[in-house]
């Protein structure tokens, strides 16, 4: 009778380390976009908290960019929000328009970057 070699099974040196490079490029890459993602969750929750607030939307533009701009600096937002390319403010029809729209290059490996592209739009009835 032949006794059948039993070969061992599992993974190899190589394959865990090809998994844990894959791993840590995907980490790499989580950690640098985390930044522009919660800083654009942050100038959400300003520009949402003067739309909430009937007595800055009574007032007139430059008032309300400049509140916006207040609040961004307590909350340390790199991105100057007062630029009128990043954040418009329109009238129309009676209601007040904000529109956010912006991108953000963020130097990835070497020579290769990634650009963060954000594109938000706000109504408010003008009280």
């Amino acid at each position: 009778m032949f006794k059948a070699v039993k070969r061992e099974q599992g993974a190899s040196f190589v394959s865990i380390l090809m998994g844990m490079i894959v791993i840590g490029i995907f980490m790499a890459v989580a950690f640098k976009l985390f930044t522009p993602y919660k800083e654009h969750a942050t100038v959400k929750s300003i520009i949402e908290g003067v739309i909430n607030d009937q007595d800055q939307v009574s007032k007139d533009f430059r008032s309300i960019r400049r509140a916006i701009q207040d609040r961004s600096i307590i909350n340390q937002v790199r991105l100057e929000l007062s630029r009128e390319e990043f954040l418009k403010i329109e009238n129309i029809d009676g209601k007040i328009h904000f529109d956010l729209v912006y991108e953000e290059r963020v130097p990835m490996f070497y020579n290769v970057d990634a650009v963060v592209k954000f594109n938000e739009h706000y109504e408010v009835i003008k009280p």
